[in-house]
């Protein structure tokens, strides 16, 4: 019984730091030169951008502007039904805004963070191009951070100011809490994921 009390208070406590993390990560903009700005993808409409993806291409692209990166990645794949991908929507709309088509590199496969990455790391470092400068909303920072890290990429972060998330206490919350349980999720995944194959190799 002590050890089972134990647990779960060194559980609540982890969670608790892991909480604080990310509202501490959210609140850092770490904006430097990189090779490309990796943009995560959100909700579109039939190729129009969703508020709060409008929010992280627009920060994208002040960063470009600003001269910090000479390519911008965009990730994010088709929900059931789509006729267009985030990425492509983010191409769209950055080409409608001056960025020049040979500059824009797309992830067009991932349905989720961890798969968003992967997939931008795969196409990336195979190009030596691996110090990325992230964007989405501020919640996310931290989780994407650790994911490129794990994933061999060398990253910034610098997350929008504008999304509607932001906008409300309640949904900031509610989002910083489920990155809250996904984060050990994800570096658990991560670990075992290096682990297996060096005890097989």
């Amino acid at each position: 019984m002590r050890w089972l009390l134990r647990g779960t208070l060194l559980a609540l406590v982890g969670w608790g730091v892991t909480l604080a993390t990310i509202w501490v990560w959210a609140r850092r903009d770490d904006r430097r030169a990189a090779d490309v700005i990796v943009v995560l993808g959100a909700a579109q409409y039939d190729g129009r951008p969703s508020p709060v993806l409008k929010a992280r291409l627009d920060h994208a692209l002040a960063l470009w502007d600003a001269g910090l990166a000479p390519r911008v990645l965009f990730t994010g794949g088709r929900r059931e039904g789509d006729a267009w991908s985030e990425a492509q929507t983010g191409r769209r709309y950055a080409m409608r805004h001056g960025v020049a088509p040979e500059a824009i590199i797309l992830e067009t496969a991932s349905r989720t963070t961890t798969a968003s990455i992967q997939g931008a790391a795969s196409l990336l470092k195979p190009r030596g191009l691996t110090r990325v400068l992230l964007v989405s909303d501020p919640f996310h920072m931290l989780r994407l951070e650790l994911l490129a890290r794990a994933n061999g990429l060398d990253p910034r972060v610098s997350p929008t100011t504008s999304s509607p998330i932001g906008a409300s206490r309640e949904r900031t919350l509610e989002y910083m809490v489920r990155e809250s349980f996904a984060i050990p999720v994800d570096v658990l995944r991560a670990v075992i994921g290096r682990v297996l194959p060096a005890a097989n190799g």
